[in-house]
């Protein structure tokens, strides 16, 4: 008679046996290829993906990326202490990498929209700006030149603009590329904010700050014409 506790005979497989092994084999296979499974199992291994991926970056990323110790440091000095559990890797739409939520004070990265660690430091410092900007300057974000304002210092400090960026988004320019991109990624923002009409406004919404934004780099000593540089701190 068969013995029942017997993985063999029983029908079920147990940890760290050879159909264990072959089935988490046959899943990452499935969200490699988009072979095998249904089309519902595909698409929530492939989120599992996604988030193991983001959790994985995002604790890298807060331990030994120069740029995220960094603004963590000072937004703890502005008495924003950020811990791990208020940057939340989350399933977003296809129409952004991240965002900043005043209102529950933390930072969602939509994971599966990063295409390497890289552009998630730079989603990451983005956004710290903006937390850095409600937690020292009280911004009020349904105003749309205090809006305006902390989008300028985001996209200029955060290496959104450098020139290999722009490149994978198609716009070339050998004058004033990191001016034009911040600028021009100010205003797409200002635009999708609810209290902005339409899209003139926030052109001039961005226009009427530049000057006085653009040059404001804290908590950065400065930002370096050097693309490979924009982010680094100066002093730590």
């Amino acid at each position: 008679m068969p013995d029942p506790n017997d993985a063999s005979t029983s029908g079920t497989s147990q940890p760290g046996s050879d159909d264990s092994t072959f089935e988490r084999w046959r899943r990452t296979f499935s969200v490699i290829t988009g072979l095998g499974g249904t089309p519902e199992e595909r698409q929530a291994d492939m989120e599992r993906f996604h988030g193991q991926t983001c959790e994985k970056w995002k604790r890298e990323l807060m331990n030994y990326s120069p740029a995220v110790v960094f603004m963590l440091k000072h937004l703890k000095l502005s008495g924003c202490s950020v811990s791990s559990k208020d940057i939340i890797c989350s399933p977003c739409d296809y129409t952004r990498a991240g965002g900043f939520s005043p209102e529950a004070g933390a930072v969602i990265l939509c994971q599966g929209r990063f295409f390497s660690k890289n552009h998630m430091e730079d989603t990451l410092v983005h956004e710290f700006v903006h937390m850095y900007d409600h937690a020292k300057f009280k911004v009020d974000w349904s105003n749309l030149r205090h809006h305006a304002c902390s989008e300028i210092r985001a996209n200029s400090l955060s290496g959104d603009c450098r020139w290999t960026r722009e490149l994978r988004r198609g716009f070339v320019a050998f004058s004033k590329q990191h001016q034009a991109c911040v600028r021009r990624r100010a205003i797409l923002s200002v635009r999708a904010n609810p209290a902005c009409p339409d899209e003139a406004t926030a052109e001039r919404a961005v226009n009427e700050v530049w000057e006085s934004c653009f040059s404001d780099t804290r908590p950065f000593d400065e930002v370096t014409p050097c693309n490979h540089l924009l982010r680094m701190p100066l002093t730590v």
